[in-house]
């Protein structure tokens, strides 16, 4: 029984910690003529200036890696916009008390919260094609980013963030046959 309740508090653990993200894009977008970037100039994240230039590390080294280069004049924009919120816990242990005797029956049921509320960040990705102005891919992240962790737990949190989201990019389209 011990064994198990251990399970469950590390399983408890780990999913708390993981980032989930969801990706949108445009199917008709040609993503290899995508090879330089920038940033939206004046562009408010959502974050502190210290956790901005962080995520912005992030996304240069990642984009780096796959060979896409910061320009003056790139071929797309990124845009990021983030907010915070505070999400009910969604776990509960049921207590109940119950009888029987005869044709008499009873019972009483009482749900316990575990933990407190959590706090989520949402980071939303735009990547925006420069020349059409539109938006080719989008993603959206969810986690449990704390502005009340160290720099440096931060900085990994939000590495981890990045490489999620950019994970899927670009997208594999597959072709139809016609």
């Amino acid at each position: 029984m011990r064994g198990i309740m251990i399970i469950l508090i590390v399983l408890c653990a780990i999913s708390c910690s993981t980032v989930r993200v969801n990706y949108d894009f445009d199917k008709s977008a040609d993503f290899t003529s995508y090879n330089t970037y920038n940033y939206y100039p004046q562009m408010q994240t959502g974050l502190s200036d210290l956790d901005s230039k962080r995520l912005f590390n992030a996304i240069d080294s990642t984009m780096q890696m796959r060979g896409i280069l910061l320009s003056e004049e790139p071929d797309f924009y990124i845009n990021i916009q983030s907010q915070s919120f505070v999400t009910p816990s969604n776990s509960s242990v049921g207590v109940g008390i119950g009888g029987t005797g005869g044709n008499v029956g009873g019972g009483v049921s009482v749900g316990v919260p575990l933990g407190g509320s959590n706090l989520e960040r949402e980071i939303i990705f735009d990547l925006v094609d420069s020349q059409k102005d539109a938006l080719f891919w989008q993603a959206i992240s969810l986690s449990n980013f704390s502005e009340n962790n160290s720099p440096g737990t931060r900085e990994k949190k939000l590495h981890e963030i990045v490489t999620k989201v950019f994970s899927k990019y670009p997208p594999l389209i597959k072709k139809s046959k016609k």
